[in-house]
């Protein structure tokens, strides 16, 4: 059951989030300050910094929190399940964690079109990336007539996350109109074809 606390807690950030996402559309990333965003939510800087730690973090949230909760769900995947499949439903998850489908498209485009953001999203990523090689590389254990279980699991992990990527570009571009679930699987259908 969620407290009081926790209930304005979110309802603070929510409206933080509105009144950012809404001064980057109008004038874009760069050019909105936190001074700014703060006085029109109606807080002051150092209330908004309790909040978010940085800038950064009103468009790419808390990515520590969503690459542990990646991190969980592809481990509590069932053992049979292929490390593809298991990367799958953890994306699944993270994608609808803390935003619904328009603001992570807004924020998606935000990412995308912003090369200071984008540079920092794929600095997070990688950190994602390298916390879940020894995962799948579990997931896979020795089998004969395959790669060694490091190359295989930096080889998908390092796969999966471009297609996730293309993908979230592609339905960005696309304004959210094509399923993204969808564009995945043709990117990573595209990718593991051998023709």
């Amino acid at each position: 059951m969620t407290t009081l606390w926790e209930r304005s807690r979110q309802v603070a950030v929510q409206a933080i989030l509105d009144t950012a996402v809404r001064l980057f559309a109008e004038q874009g990333y760069e050019q909105t300050t936190i001074a700014q965003i703060a006085r029109e939510a109606g807080i002051s800087q150092r209330s908004l910094f309790r909040y978010f730690g940085t800038k950064e973090d009103l468009v790419c949230g808390d990515q520590e929190a969503l690459g542990e909760l990646l991190k969980r769900t592809v481990e509590q995947q069932p053992a049979e399940m292929s490390a593809w499949d298991a990367l799958r439903a953890g994306f699944e998850v993270i994608l609808t964690a803390n935003h619904p489908p328009e603001r992570a498209l807004e924020l998606s485009r935000l990412i995308f079109d912003t090369p200071s953001l984008h540079a920092r999203y794929i600095e997070k990523r990688l950190r994602w990336q390298a916390e879940l090689v020894p995962v799948i590389r579990a997931r896979l254990g020795n089998r004969p007539g395959h790669p060694a279980p490091d190359t295989q699991a930096k080889a998908i992990v390092a796969t999966v996350f471009a297609c996730i990527d293309t993908a979230t570009e592609l339905w960005a571009g696309h304004d959210g109109r094509i399923d993204l679930a969808d564009l995945y699987d043709q990117c990573l259908a595209a990718v593991r074809d051998h023709g």
